[in-house]
Order: C-alpha cells, then structure tokens, then sequence
C-alpha cells in the first residue's frame, strides 16, 4: 500500500472515531492549492532545459502552510499530495500553528552542476513566490535539497518581497537558520523514545536499539541515544549492515562513516545482511531511512518491543495488524519524527521575532513539545480506546475540524 493509500485509510479510520461530517471529511481531504509549473533553465553546455515544478498547499486553518521541497527524478503529483496531507497532520499533532504543503522538481540532483541547481531554484522561485510567503506557506529542505537550496529561495523571494528571512526554514545559520536545526529530527527521535520508555518504567539507558537507517536523523539518534547510555547494538545504510552484541562504538563508527561514506567495513562490528538488521534482536527498532520495509513478509520475525517510527510510513497497515497482535508498540511517524518541523518552526519564530536564541533553549522547547505530544496522544488513545497511530490520527484531524469549522467553513 503506497503512503497515499495509507495516509487516507487513517485519516477514514480517524474520522469515524471522531464521527465527523462526511462534507467536512471531503473538505478535509482535498487540497487547498495545487502548483504545477514549467521550469526551462540554460544548462552549462548551453543547451535548454525543462523541468516540470509542483507545489501541492493542502490546509490553512491552522495557520501558514509548511512542507518540504524534494528535488527528485520521480517526483509524482499523487506522492506530494499524500506528503502534503501527512503534513496537514502532523503539525497538528505537534501543535505548531501551521497546515500542510509539500513541493518539488522532477530532477536528478547529482545530474546537474551547482549553478544549474542554483538557476533551477531560482525560476521556481521566480514561478511561485506569490504564492508562497511568510504567512502563507513557508517551504523547508527535503529529499535532494538542503541548506543552500533554502538560501537560494530566500534571495530570489527577497528581491521582490524585500528581506524575508522566515520565508524557509532549514537555512544556513548565517542567514538566519537556527541552532539544533540539524540534529532536530534525531533528537525529536530521542525525546519521543524517552518518553514512550517512561510509560513503561524504563529509560533510555541499558535498552537495546536498532536502527535502519545511518543518514541525518538515524545518525543523530544513535548519538544521542549513546550518549545517554543506550546500547545501539546495530545499524545499517545503503553500503551494509553492521552489528555488535555488546554495543557498536557510536563515536569511532561517526568517524567511520565520514571517512568511508557508509557504515560497511567498520572493524568493530561484524557485517550482517542488510534486509536482516530489521529483525535482529533488541528493544526498541528504529527505522530512520526509506518507507514501506516493515511489511506482512518481514512482521512475524521482528523482536523489537518497541518500534519508534523515524522515517514517514516505514510500516505497512497489514504489518500494523501482525505487530499489534504480537503486542510490539509502534510510535507512529506523524508523531515520532515531528522534531524537524517543529524545530522549523522554532527558527520562524525567532526570524520574525528577529531574536536568536541559543542551543539549550531550542533543545529544551523541543523536548516540551515532544513529551507534551505523547500525552496527547495518550488522552485521544483513552478516549478512543485505541492504539498510538490511530490516537495520533484522530488528534491531528480533530484539531483541523476544530479550527476549520470555528472558522466558518460552510460560509
């Protein structure tokens, strides 16, 4: 089932929990503003280039629309649909004062040279910069862009809007990005984990973790969860899979990584098979990299008690099912890695405040945000007598209904 499928399936399954109006389940679900535009830039060699650009704007009752921008060969109208609702959700369910929106260029990134990049972003800009804005919709980096892609829309919107620093977030830091911004999502990963652990009468440290995934936010996690005396006992990325019983040395293994770009071959650790890392046994698996690998095929044979969903819909609905049968915990995404948005929206705050603040404060608001978040959850979970994922759904589509229909939606 593809994340379009899934996203509508919970949000169905949320809206007959909450007992919603079907008009206002079919308001809900269709997008606000859909963006599709032609992109033709000269190459280097001279030649012209075309690239097709979207923008999917899906809610605004809560507030300015907030997505990612993916620069991606297959960049399907129907996935940044789906993206774009998951983020309606999730910014619900995190309680910032955003609705959804996701975009991208159909592209290969690693095709094209730094300054054909740098045209492409700016005539995309150029495209939708009325559309886009401060109060509006406030795009971020994502699959394929990073901090100079944002720094290169924050220049091209501010030669016709004047400076705007909190047009985007995930900026450099010298252009008003915020601290903690990097490791925002592997830490959100932390809190939410901490928090769950506690419900339970345990702690980060002495569990066993597995994590699928060694990119930003698998990497972060692994950090931080061994700096707090959590044993990572494997990983993998798209080089290998490594494990090691009594707990991989996080530090040597970051450095490792670094100078190998990938976790094969570190000396420390035997290599294991990559589709098994999801299986070996542990506490808590994390699975931090790409969607759908926990599936019917693979659910029997996971150990895991607890699984904290790091990446976006790593979890099939039919292995929904098998776990919750075995009674493993599955912290749904919406939830789980929400500490990147939020953390964005700490840096549009401080840039509209024009008032930076420092690193333990943006850590410190993260972790309110995250513990506040599991409580919440667990109220709609009693409410509903439901499970995480379906408790995080109904919070994030009741707190849109709410402000949609307080705002008049029938008017």
């Amino acid at each position: 089932m593809n994340a379009l499928a899934a996203t509508n399936r919970n949000f169905k399954r949320a809206s007959q929990l909450l007992g919603l109006d079907v008009k206002l389940q079919r308001s809900l679900l269709i997008p606000f503003r859909e963006i599709k535009v032609e992109c033709t830039i000269p190459k280097d060699d001279g030649t012209l280039a075309s690239f097709v650009g979207f923008r999917v704007q899906h809610d605004n009752a809560r507030g300015p629309m907030k997505g990612g921008i993916r620069y991606h060969p297959e960049v399907d109208p129907d996935e940044v649909n789906a993206l774009a609702q998951l983020m309606t959700w999730k910014t619900a369910v995190a309680n910032i004062p955003y609705g959804g929106a996701k975009g991208g260029i159909g592209c290969n990134p690693s095709e094209l040279s730094i300054s054909e990049l740098e045209r492409l972003t700016r005539v995309f800009t150029q495209r939708i910069h009325d559309l886009i804005g401060i109060h509006t919709d406030v795009p971020a980096p994502d699959m394929g862009t990073n901090a100079q892609t944002m720094a290169w829309i924050l220049d091209e919107y501010s030669k016709f809007h004047g400076h705007s620093p909190a047009v985007v977030t995930g900026k450099p830091i010298d252009l008003g990005g915020s601290l903690g911004r990097d490791a925002a999502t592997g830490r959100g990963v932390l809190f939410a984990t901490e928090a769950l652990l506690n419900e339970y009468g345990k702690t980060i440290s002495g569990q066993r973790f597995v994590i699928q995934g060694f990119g930003n936010v698998g990497s972060w996690a692994a950090r931080l969860i061994h700096e707090l005396g959590g044993k990572v006992v494997a990983v993998s990325d798209v080089t290998g899979a490594i494990k090691n019983k009594n707990g991989l040395d996080i530090d040597s293994l970051m450095k490792h990584v670094q100078e190998n770009r990938g976790v094969k071959g570190f000396h420390d650790a035997d290599a294991i098979d990559a589709d098994s890392v999801l299986v070996e046994d542990c506490d808590v698996l994390i699975p931090a990299a790409l969607g759908g690998v926990i599936s019917k095929e693979n659910a029997n044979e996971i150990k895991a008690k607890f699984i904290v969903e790091a990446a976006n819909h790593p979890t099939d609905p039919d292995a929904d099912e098998i776990l919750k049968k075995k009674g493993v915990v599955i912290l749904p995404d919406i939830y789980a890695n929400s500490g990147g948005v939020t953390v964005s929206y700490f840096e549009w705050v401080q840039n509209i405040q024009g008032f930076m603040w420092d690193e333990p404060r943006v850590n410190s608001e993260l972790k309110t945000y995250m513990t506040r978040g599991l409580k919440d959850v667990k109220e709609m979970c009693k409410t509903h007598n439901c499970d995480l994922r379906m408790g995080a759904f109904t919070l994030g589509v009741n707190r849109v209904a709410r402000a949609t229909l307080l705002r008049g939606w029938e008017a």
